[in-house]
């Protein structure tokens, strides 16, 4: 099934004004950027057809574009200021970077999974071209380019990796993801790094999948 520009950009303004905004999210930097960027171009074209529903889709290997209303919240929540050298950990396909550089942030895309970043990096060529898309264990976050304004767990974790947490910007930086089980039920928190470490306050439930890279595994310590 094609999707002609017509049909995405009727798709994308049901999606905003059906999904996004009814529900809290009034940025207006985000609805702008979720009115002209589009999903299904951060899609494998076999799913393109699904990108306007309001439910994750499945990229395989575990891992999900997350569904429109969870993203534009977790994004609002960023509230992200000009300028601010923000680390997105789990870019997956790269839509929720290109809304956070829409927003006005200069942006980090680090991505492990290869498939996933071969959609990626000409979807952000074409639609989010300030975003720098980099290649690496998500659990490590991306120390060249820290310390971080933002980091953005595009995903759910457990807890929040000692790596990813030193990441973030002492005093004034901040930390959006969301917390959860094995499940899908969540809590979406906001970090901010003190001297004594980062402190996650929760904010909102959210329902989002683990990010399998970021699950504890044997002799790893969060």
């Amino acid at each position: 099934m094609d999707v002609t520009a017509a049909d995405s950009s009727e798709a994308r303004n049901r999606m905003v004004d059906a999904q996004i905004r009814p529900n809290r999210v009034a940025d207006p930097r985000l609805l702008t950027a979720m009115r002209k960027i589009p999903r299904e171009r951060f899609l494998p074209p076999h799913l393109a057809p699904l990108a306007y529903i309001d439910e994750d889709l499945d990229l395989g290997n575990g891992r999900v574009l997350m569904e429109p209303l969870v993203i534009a919240r977790l994004v609002q929540l960023a509230a992200v200021r000009p300028r601010e050298q923000t680390l997105v950990v789990g870019a997956g396909t790269g839509y929720g970077a290109a809304l956070l550089a829409a927003s006005g942030a200069v942006v980090t895309a680090l991505e492990e999974d290869a498939r996933l970043v071969d959609i990626a990096r000409p979807a952000l060529r074409a639609f989010a071209p300030s975003v720098t898309l980099v290649a690496g264990p998500l659990v490590d976050g991306w120390a060249a380019g820290a310390p971080w304004d933002l980091v953005f767990i595009q995903g759910a974790a457990t807890a929040v990796p000692e790596a990813i947490a030193r990441q973030v910007r002492a005093e004034t930086g901040r930390l959006v993801g969301v917390l959860g089980g094995g499940g899908r039920a969540g809590t979406a928190v906001l970090g901010e790094r003190t001297e004594a470490g980062l402190t996650l306050r929760p904010m909102f439930d959210c329902a989002t999948p683990a990010l399998p890279q970021l699950r504890p595994r044997p002799g790893f310590d969060f």
